[in-house]
């Protein structure tokens, strides 16, 4: 039971985290542009603060369920007697899913910052550059995040 709803939170926070980046690049975004930059700067940056607090609770459940799920596997295989391996879906779905929160880091850290100092000194053209860059990681980590799930369900080539 508490294996299931471990795993039952790691999806429901892997939802979260890729869901909000398919929205905010394929639905918010490209919605914006209708509007001046000082309404687009300002409204990206409100709303992408609110998006990454919620990544990085999603990160801290994905992480502590995941190590959780994999210790636990490995701790009743040792148990048993046997010789406890993780899986190649299991190791890539871990390291992808390390690279994703890395490069969170450096979007939330450091592009952020940059939109922020923007926004507050009205620098629209500063507010856009950052939005850019915050765009090609996203777009990154989202197809990272994808190339996870496809390795998860489908597994790979033997």
């Amino acid at each position: 039971m508490l294996y299931a709803s471990l795993k039952t939170l790691h999806l429901l926070a892997i939802i979260v985290w890729i869901g909000g980046m398919v929205f905010a690049h394929f639905f918010l975004r490209p919605s914006l542009g209708m509007f001046e930059p000082a309404v687009r700067v300002r409204l990206m940056h409100a709303v992408l603060g609110r998006f990454f607090s919620a990544v990085l609770a999603a990160i801290a459940v994905t992480l502590v369920s995941g190590l959780w799920m994999i210790g636990n596997v490995a701790k009743q295989v040792v148990q048993a007697g046997g010789h406890f391996s993780m899986p190649l879906e299991w190791t890539v779905m871990a390291t992808l899913g390390i690279v994703m929160m890395l490069i969170f880091g450096h979007i939330r850290f450091s592009l952020y910052k940059r939109l922020s100092r923007a926004a507050q000194a009205a620098d629209w053209s500063a507010g856009a550059a950052a939005l850019a860059q915050i765009r090609l990681w996203v777009l990154i980590n989202l197809g990272l995040g994808v190339l996870v799930v496809l390795v998860t369900l489908l597994g790979l080539p033997r």
